[in-house]
C-alpha cells in the first residue's frame, strides 16, 4: 500500500518535506494484511526544511505543522504516529493450477498529482529472472510518454507530474519476455492502474463575481453564492466553506449580514436597513476549501436596498380655507399638496385620497392626480320631507337549523338504534306558536332515521365507512323541517357524519393466478390491498398454510404492502394452490388461496407447452365434470318435453272460462251449522280400469295398437332437436304408456248428496259449441275430437 505524509507549516517561506520514512522496532504494534483484521503500526517520520535537515522529534512539540495523509484508511497523530482508523482492503491473489503459479505482483499505484518523484515509482518481477534474463515492455492507451520501464530491470517511471483534473488513472498492460528469444513470453501480461490522488492544487472560483442582488428593508434572505473547486469532489479539497470579510458601509452597525458557510446564503442578521439613509451595501466574501482551512479566494456582492413603504404621507397643511359657489357642479374647491419620505414614483410614493368626514350628502370629490383636487359634485337644492308608515305583514317564515351544516364524529360500526345527534330546528314565526316536525330529506344510503317531533336522529340500518355514499370518510345526508301551517314552509339542513374507521375489512391479495418456472423461478410479486384506512392496513404480515410451507416461501417487500412468493422445488408441471394467510397491523388475517400453474421451463420466461400434466386433475374431479354435463342435458331434455306437451294446452282452452270444473278444494272449515259429513277415500280414483273389470267389452276384440318405435340417439349433435321431436311424438302415441295419462274411472257419486246429479254428455243444450281444440290435446283425445269434431267416428 503506498501512503503519501503531507505536512503543512502556517508560517513560513520554504517548503515542507519528508526526508525518509522509518520504522520504528521499538513498536509492539504491527499491521496485518493477510487476515484483514487491523492493529496499528507506528511510523516515524525525518523532516527537513530546505537543506537542514532535522529530526522528526524536534518538529513535534511545534504547533505551527499540521500533519496529515491521502489515504482515508489512515491519521497521523500530531506526535507523528500513523494510525490505521479503516478496514483495510485485502488483495486477493487469483487461483491457478499447482502446475504454475502466478508471480506477478502488481496492486493498483497511486501517485500523488503533481508529484516529482523520486523514481522509479514501482519494480515488475519475475520468478522466470533466475533462470534467464528477462526484458520487460508496456503498453496500452493513455501512457504517451508519461511512464517508460526498463527493460532489463522492470523498474517503472513516470516522466511528469500528472494532473487529476485532467485524468484521473490510468491503465496499461505490462509483460515479461525471455531475453533474445522472439514470442517467449515468461509470463502473461498483466494489467497497470495508476490512480492519481488528488492534491489541493485548485482554488475555489465564485460562479459570478460581483454578485448583484436587491433587499428590502425588511426582508430576511439576500442572495446565494456559490464557488466550484474543481479538485477531488469526495474529498475535502473541494468542500468550501464562506464567509463576510467585511461590509461597506458600516451603518447603522458592520454586522447587518450574515452567511451560512456550507451553503452560501446570505441573510440579514439585525434590523436597521433603510433606503432612505443607506440606500447600498457592499460585502467582501471569501470562499475557502478543506472546510475553511484551505485555498481561499475572494469576490463581492453588491446590494441594493429596495423601499418598503415605511414612511406615512404628510399634508403641506393642516387646514385649508376655500369659497366656492352654491348650486355650481364641477366647481374646484381646493388644491392641496403631500410629502412621502418613500423613493419617488414608486408604488410606496403614490398617495391616493378620500373624504373621511364632514360630506355625509357626498356633495364633494377628489381627483387624484400630480395635485390633488377637491371639487363639487351635486348641488345644493331646496327640499321637503314627509314621514311615511310602513306597516308590514306576517308571512309564514320556514323554521331554520342551526347550524346549518351540523358535523359530528361516530364510529363506522355503531351499533342499529344508538343515538347519533339532535338536530333541530326553530320557527322565527314566535307568535304563531307552530309545531315543527322532521324529516329524512335525502338519505342515500337509508342508514338514518329521526323522530319527526324532537329531532333526534338515530341508526337505523349498519354504517360502512367503505360505502360508495362515503366520499372523504364522510357521510352526508338532508333533514327537512316543516311547520304545521295550512301552507307548511321548509327548511333543511345538512348533518355531515364524520365516520372514524375500525378495522372490520380483511387484507386480501389481488393475484390469484399466477404462472411460474418449475426450474430457477424468479420470485412472483402480489399486492395486497384493504378497504380500511391507513391505521388498519399496512404492514402486512404473511405466512405459508398447511403443505405450502413444503414448495414456496413467501415474505413481504421492503413497504410492507406487497409479498414476494418464491417457488424453492422442481415440482411436476401442473396447477397447485398456495394458501396464504394474509394479516394487517393490527392481526385481523384471512387465508388467501393462489393458484399457481407451474410450468415446465426455467428462469423468468415463463412458457407452458403442451397442456398441464394428467395427475394435476384428479380422477373425482373429471367424473363430477362428467356427470354435472351429462345432468345438464338430461335437465334440457325434460324441459324440451315438458313445454311440448304444455304447448297446445296454452294456446287455446277447451271450455270456457266461465265453465264450471269438478275439483276439490280445501277450505279448512265445515261451514256453520252443518252436520258431519261421511269422507271420500280418494285412493279409489286412482285405482285406474284394473279393479272395474266390467267395463271391458266381452262381445268384441279388443284393438291393439302397434308398440311405439323410438329413435337412437344420433351421432351428429346438431340433429338433437329433431331426434327430441321424433321421440316425444312416439312417447305421445305409445299404448303403453303410464296409467295416469290414459282414462280414469271415477267412483259413484254416493247416496245423500247434496250436489245435483252431474249431466249426461249428451244433456248440453249448446248444440253449436266448438270442439276443435280437441285436436289440440294430442294422440290420447283423438277418438274425442272425432266424435265432437265432426271426423271419423270411432268407438270408444
Amino acid at each position: 500500500m503506498c501512503l503519501t505524509l503531507l505536512v503543512v507549516k502556517s508560517s513560513s517561506k520554504k517548503r515542507p518535506a519528508f526526508g525518509s520514512v522509518l520504522i520504528s522496532h521499538h513498536c509492539s504494534y504491527f499491521l496485518c494484511f493477510d487476515s484483514g483484521f487491523i492493529q496499528t503500526q507506528c511510523i516515524k517520520v525525518n523532516f527537513y526544511c530546505a537543506d537542514i535537515s532535522v529530526g522528526f522529534e524536534d518538529c513535534m512539540a511545534n504547533k505551527r505543522f499540521k500533519f496529515g495523509s491521502s489515504d482515508r484508511h489512515f491519521h497521523v497523530e500530531q506526535d507523528g504516529t500513523l494510525m490505521v482508523i479503516q478496514n483495510l482492503p485485502v488483495l486477493h491473489l487469483l487461483k491457478f493450477s499447482r502446475r504454475r503459479k502466478r508471480a506477478w505482483v502488481i496492486p493498483p499505484l497511486n501517485i500523488l498529482e503533481n508529484d516529482r518523484g523520486p523514481y522509479p515509482k514501482l519494480v515488475i518481477r519475475s520468478d522466470k529472472d533466475k533462470e534467464s534474463r528477462m526484458e520487460y515492455k508496456i503498453t496500452g492507451d493513455g501512457i504517451n510518454g508519461l511512464f517508460t520501464i526498463d527493460k532489463n530491470t522492470g523498474q517503472l517511471y513516470v516522466t511528469q507530474p500528472l494532473d487529476r483534473e485532467k485524468r484521473s488513472d490510468y491503465r496499461f498492460n505490462a509483460s515479461a519476455n525471455v531475453a533474445g528469444m522472439v514470442n517467449a513470453a515468461a509470463e502473461a501480461a498483466m494489467l497497470i492502474i495508476v490512480n492519481v490522488l488528488d492534491a489541493n492544487d485548485n482554488k475555489p472560483v465564485f460562479t459570478q463575481d460581483p454578485y448583484v442582488g436587491e433587499v428590502a428593508e425588511a426582508s430576511a434572505k439576500v442572495i446565494t453564492i456559490k464557488a466550484d473547486d474543481l479538485d477531488d469532489p469526495n474529498s475535502d479539497n473541494s468542500l468550501v466553506h464562506y464567509k463576510i470579510l467585511s461590509q461597506e458601509p458600516k451603518l447603522p452597525n458592520d454586522n447587518l449580514f450574515d452567511i451560512n458557510p456550507v451553503s452560501g446564503v446570505i441573510r440579514v442578521k439585525q434590523q436597521g436597513l433603510d433606503r432612505e439613509k443607506y440606500p447600498k451595501y457592499t460585502l467582501e466574501v471569501e470562499a475557502a476549501d478543506m472546510k475553511g482551512e484551505g485555498l481561499t479566494v475572494t469576490g463581492h456582492v453588491h446590494l441594493t436596498v429596495t423601499d418598503s413603504n415605511d414612511n406615512a404621507p404628510v399634508f403641506e397643511m393642516a387646514q385649508y380655507n376655500a369659497n366656492v359657489p352654491e348650486n355650481k357642479v364641477g366647481a374646484q374647491v381646493v388644491r392641496m399638496s403631500v410629502t412621502d419620505g418613500d423613493e419617488h414614483n414608486s408604488p410606496a410614493w403614490n398617495a391616493k385620497f378620500k373624504i373621511v368626514a364632514g360630506d355625509k350628502n357626498g356633495q364633494f370629490a377628489v381627483e387624484t392626480g400630480t395635485e390633488n383636487i377637491l371639487y363639487t359634485i351635486l348641488p345644493n337644492t331646496l327640499k321637503s320631507t314627509a314621514t311615511v308608515v310602513v306597516s308590514v305583514g306576517d308571512v309564514n317564515e320556514a323554521p331554520v337549523f342551526s347550524p346549518p351544516i351540523q358535523v359530528v364524529k361516530r364510529k363506522e360500526d355503531l351499533a342499529v338504534a344508538s343515538d347519533i345527534v339532535t338536530y333541530t330546528a326553530t320557527d322565527p314565526d314566535t307568535e304563531r306558536s307552530q309545531k315543527v316536525t322532521y324529516k329524512i330529506m335525502k338519505d342515500p344510503a337509508r342508514w338514518l332515521s329521526v323522530n319527526p317531533d324532537t329531532g333526534l336522529i338515530k341508526v337505523k340500518n349498519s354504517m360502512d365507512r367503505e360505502s360508495q355514499y362515503v366520499q372523504d370518510g364522510k357521510y352526508t345526508a338532508l333533514i327537512m323541517a316543516y311547520d304545521d301551517d295550512v301552507s307548511p314552509a321548509t327548511g333543511t339542513g345538512t348533518l355531515e357524519i364524520e365516520l372514524e374507521d375500525v378495522n372490520d375489512n380483511i387484507p386480501s391479495i389481488n393475484e390469484r393466478i399466477i404462472k411460474v418456472c418449475n426450474k430457477d423461478s424468479a420470485p412472483q410479486l402480489l399486492s395486497v390491498t384493504d378497504a380500511d384506512g391507513p391505521d388498519f392496513a399496512a404492514p402486512y404480515t404473511v405466512s405459508l398454510m398447511g403443505m405450502s410451507k413444503n414448495n414456496w416461501t413467501a415474505t413481504m417487500d421492503g413497504t410492507r404492502t406487497g409479498i414476494i412468493l418464491t417457488l424453492i422445488r422442481d415440482l411436476p408441471k401442473g396447477d397447485y394452490n398456495v394458501v396464504l394467510r394474509v394479516a394487517d397491523n393490527h392481526g385481523l388475517e384471512q387465508d388467501n388461496i393462489v393458484m399457481a400453474t407451474v410450468c415446465d421451463c426455467t428462469g423468468n420466461e415463463v412458457t407452458c407447452k403442451g397442456g398441464i400434466r394428467e395427475g394435476a386433475i384428479g380422477l373425482p374431479v373429471i367424473l363430477g365434470i362428467l356427470g354435472a354435463v351429462l345432468l345438464l342435458l338430461l335437465l334440457v331434455l325434460l324441459l324440451l318435453i315438458f313445454i311440448r306437451r304444455r304447448g297446445g294446452e296454452q294456446k287455446e282452452p277447451l271450455l270456457p272460462n266461465e265453465d264450471i270444473r269438478d275439483n276439490i278444494y280445501y277450505y279448512d272449515e265445515e261451514g256453520g251449522g252443518e252436520d258431519d259429513q261421511d269422507y271420500y277415500d280418494l285412493s279409489v280414483l286412482h285405482r285406474g280400469l284394473d279393479n272395474r273389470p266390467e267395463v271391458f267389452r266381452n262381445d268384441v276384440m279388443p284393438c291393439f295398437m302397434p308398440k311405439a318405435e323410438y329413435r337412437p340417439r344420433p351421432a351428429n349433435p346438431e340433429d338433437i332437436g329433431k331426434f327430441i321431436d321424433d321421440n316425444l311424438t312416439a312417447a305421445d302415441n305409445d299404448p303403453l304408456a303410464p296409467p295416469y295419462d290414459s282414462l280414469l274411472v271415477f267412483d259413484d257419486e254416493g247416496k245423500g248428496s247434496d250436489a245435483g246429479s252431474l249431466s249426461s254428455l249428451n244433456s248440453s243444450s249448446s248444440g253449436d259449441q266448438d270442439y276443435d281444440c280437441l285436436g289440440e290435446w294430442g294422440p290420447r283425445f283423438k277418438k274425442l275430437a272425432d266424435m265432437y269434431g265432426g271426423g271419423e267416428d270411432d268407438m270408444l
